[in-house]
């Protein structure tokens, strides 16, 4: 699917606005099979709630989404990858289940093609933990977003996160 997190704000804001820890990427659960192929040379490991389990660990997979990519020479991570529930082709919130958003409307793509998340889905998953780089990433990224996009946002976090303090910082 597409870069996330605060390098996909980044990709849609235009420019770096700050320093990254990782590169994290979104797939589609079903689409994670691909992701396995194209880096065939390293090791994946499952991870959530502080801890990680092989890629073997079939109850492990099947019950987190997040998996971080290994050399196996280094035992270094260099990529985290999120699988997302979806049908089809319609993107299904892991926080809510009733939030879904066609693909369509979920990726974006630079001017040279490269696949983001959109910016209010971003911050929907930022919103959790709201750490200093998620407040940056909020108050940068806010004003670019055009109505629709501020709309669903608000929408979201109203219904995950109620109360939060950038529902406040929205009107």
């Amino acid at each position: 699917m597409g870069v996330r997190g605060g390098w996909a704000l980044d990709l849609f804001g235009g420019s770096i606005s700050r320093e990254h820890e990782d590169v994290e990427i979104t797939v589609p659960a079903a689409g994670f099979e691909a992701i396995r192929t194209a880096f065939a040379g390293y090791e994946f490991d499952v991870v959530g709630a502080a801890q990680r389990w092989p890629l073997s660990d079939k109850a492990a997979f099947d019950f987190m989404h997040q998996t971080w990519l290994r050399d196996p020479a280094t035992g270094a991570y260099l990529l985290d990858v999120f699988r997302e529930p979806h049908e089809g082709n319609t993107w299904i919130c892991r926080r809510d289940p009733t939030i879904r958003r066609p693909y369509s409307e979920v990726v974006r793509r630079t001017d040279a093609g490269l696949p983001y998340v959109a910016p209010e889905i971003g911050l929907l998953f930022k919103a959790r933990l709201a750490r200093p780089k998620d407040e940056a990433d909020f108050k940068r990224t806010l004003p670019l977003l055009d109505e629709a996009s501020r709309r669903w946002l608000r929408s979201a976090l109203e219904r995950i996160h109620p109360g939060h303090a950038w529902l406040a910082r929205m009107e």
